[in-house]
């Protein structure tokens, strides 16, 4: 079994508006054309605007199964960057089957969040790249044989970076021409990749980073129905090779197959929020040819709740819990994120 605790929740997902789209931006385009006396158009709309552009952001944390991003395929004006700054708190412990020399594992882990994230027109298609860079200190313990075990660690995660296009549903718009545009049926994909230079000592089970290159390839539709939308999305993970794991063993892992589901409705002033459930099946690991039986059977739930500030602010509130976990971690969490953004004349 590999353990490799870089926790999260959607980090960079989106926020759309809670008011309707069109007619918010074509105030806001407007706006921007003449003089108004009184109360600015940032202050009059401001909710939708908040809304709207955060549209893009909240997507992250995990090098491993179990994440929860509600909002992850979701159309944005082009040229907007965003800068987002968290914190997570997890704790809990580690499910293992009956073979396994881990028992009674107890976990808690903080962590920072940096991640960077910009709205791109792919081929008039709507799309963003985003790149996190999250830092963890952790501690636990564990009965590992029967003998009592400590660790105590902290370090840099392994970096994630992320391309995601929609193409279908979602025109790439500048932030004047998105004051036309409402959400029907949205499909899009996307592509991640983790890199190997987190904090890892290979001769200790548990570490921040995995030692190892990973990509998943995801694909995601979701339906909007006024305020109400209902986003479905299935992902594989691909692992390399590690070739330091527990000395100079090496590791293998299957493909990690995650579906998730998530239901979102927008309030008054910008405000949404979503229930979520995900599903991660397979990642069976094979060390030094030797199969193990830790198939990942595992399902959670969350919450998420986002909040607009200003017009170039926000920040969002999230919840998860592990309803069901064959193998790997079982953890609650909650984090708080919070994103700045700028470009196209914010």
């Amino acid at each position: 079994m590999m353990v490799c605790l870089v926790r999260g929740s959607g980090v960079i997902d989106s926020i759309q508006a809670g008011f309707p789209v069109n007619s918010y931006w074509k105030k806001v385009h407007q706006s921007r054309e003449k003089t108004i006396i009184g109360p600015t158009p940032f202050t009059m709309f401001r909710p939708i605007l908040l809304a709207a552009l955060t549209a893009l952001l909240f997507v992250i944390v995990r090098a491993d199964a179990g994440e929860i991003e509600p909002r992850a395929y979701v159309n944005t004006p082009v040229g907007v960057n965003f800068l987002l700054m968290g914190y997570t708190y997890t704790d809990g412990g580690l499910a293992t089957t009956a073979s396994s020399p881990i028992k009674d594992a107890e976990l808690t882990m903080h962590t920072g969040i940096l991640a960077y994230a910009r709205s791109l027109d792919v081929c008039g298609k709507s799309g963003k790249f985003d790149v996190i860079l999250p830092y963890s200190e952790l501690s636990g313990s564990a009965l590992v044989n029967g003998h009592g075990r400590e660790r105590h660690i902290s370090g840099l995660n392994d970096p994630r970076f992320r391309f995601t296009v929609n193409f279908y549903g979602a025109p790439a718009l500048s932030l004047a021409d998105f004051s036309t545009y409402q959400q029907d049926v949205l499909i899009g994909a996307s592509i991640q990749m983790s890199a190997p230079i987190g904090q890892y000592d290979q001769n200790k089970l548990v570490n921040l980073g995995n030692n190892r290159w990973w990509a998943k390839p995801d694909i995601g539709i979701s339906k909007a129905w006024g305020s109400f939308t209902l986003e479905f999305s299935t992902g594989v993970t691909l692992f390399t090779d590690n070739d330091d794991y527990l000395g100079s063993r090496t590791l293998e892992q299957a493909p990690l197959l995650t579906s998730q589901v998530h239901a979102t409705y927008n309030l008054d002033h910008g405000i949404w929020v979503a229930l979520s459930g995900t599903y991660d099946y397979g990642g069976r690991t094979t060390i030094d040819g030797t199969r193990s039986n830790d198939r990942a059977d595992n399902s959670r739930v969350g919450a998420t709740l986002a909040l607009p500030v200003n017009r170039n602010n926000s920040m969002k509130l999230y919840a998860s819990s592990g309803v069901s976990t064959r193998t790997g971690s079982d953890f609650d969490l909650i984090g708080v994120l919070w994103q700045y953004r700028w470009g196209q004349g914010l």
